[in-house]
C-alpha cells in the first residue's frame, strides 16, 4: 500500500510538473509572438514617419516655389456641414503667379465647369509664408480674377503633408474650407474643368 501511495504521489507530481512546463512554454510562445508583432508595428510606424517627413519636406519646398496643388478629400461649408469629395477634381492650385480653385461634387447637375462644380482662375499675389519653431506652416495669398476675388489661407502641421485651406471671398462671407494633401505640381493628378 505504501508503494501504491508513493507511486500515485510520483505520478501526480510528474503530471503537475508537465502541466506547468506546458503552460510556461505556451506563455513563452505567446510572449514571443507579442514581441514579434510589436516589433513589426514599430518598424511600420518608423517607415510611415520617414515617408510622412519626406512628403512634408516636398510640400514645404513646393509652397516656397509656388508650384503646388492642395488635393482636397473633404470640403467643409460655411454652415459647418462637410462632404467627402474626390481629390483629383477638388483642389487649389498655384503655378507661379496663377492660381486655380476648383470644386466638383457628385451631382447630376454638371455645373459651370462641366464636372459638377465651379472652376475659377486668377492671378495670385501677396504670398506670405512662415514656418514656426515646431515646423507648422502658415501661408496666405490673394487670388484676383474674373470669377474670383478671395483670400486663401493654408495651414499645414509639421510631420506630414496634410493641410487645410480656407477660401474667403472678398465680397461675401461664403467661406469654404478644403482639407487634403499638398503635393508638388509635377506630382499632382488633377482633372481641371472649364474655368470662368
Amino acid at each position: 500500500m505504501k508503494k501504491f501511495i508513493a507511486l500515485l504521489a510520483l505520478v501526480l507530481v510528474s503530471a503537475s510538473t508537465m502541466m506547468y512546463a506546458q503552460e510556461s512554454n505556451a506563455a513563452v510562445r505567446r510572449a514571443d509572438r507579442k514581441a514579434q508583432r510589436d516589433a513589426e508595428r514599430a518598424k511600420l510606424r518608423a517607415e510611415e514617419q520617414v515617408q510622412d517627413m519626406a512628403a512634408y519636406q516636398q510640400a514645404v519646398q513646393a509652397l516656397k516655389n509656388k508650384q503646388f496643388v492642395l488635393e482636397a478629400n473633404q470640403v467643409i461649408f460655411r454652415n459647418g456641414m462637410s462632404a467627402f469629395v474626390t481629390s483629383n477634381t477638388n483642389f487649389v492650385l498655384m503655378n507661379g503667379n496663377r492660381a486655380t480653385v476648383q470644386t466638383a461634387f457628385n451631382t447630376p447637375y454638371p455645373g459651370p465647369n462641366g464636372i459638377g462644380g465651379v472652376t475659377v482662375d486668377g492671378n495670385s499675389s501677396d504670398m506670405k509664408m512662415n514656418v514656426d519653431k515646431k515646423g507648422n506652416v502658415n501661408c496666405s495669398f490673394s487670388v484676383q480674377g474674373i470669377g474670383i476675388s478671395a483670400q486663401v489661407f493654408i495651414t499645414m502641421s509639421s510631420g506630414d503633408n496634410n493641410a487645410s485651406v480656407t477660401i474667403s471671398p472678398n465680397f461675401s462671407n461664403n467661406n469654404l474650407t478644403l482639407n487634403g494633401n499638398i503635393v508638388p505640381l509635377d506630382q499632382s493628378n488633377i482633372f481641371k474643368g472649364r474655368s470662368w
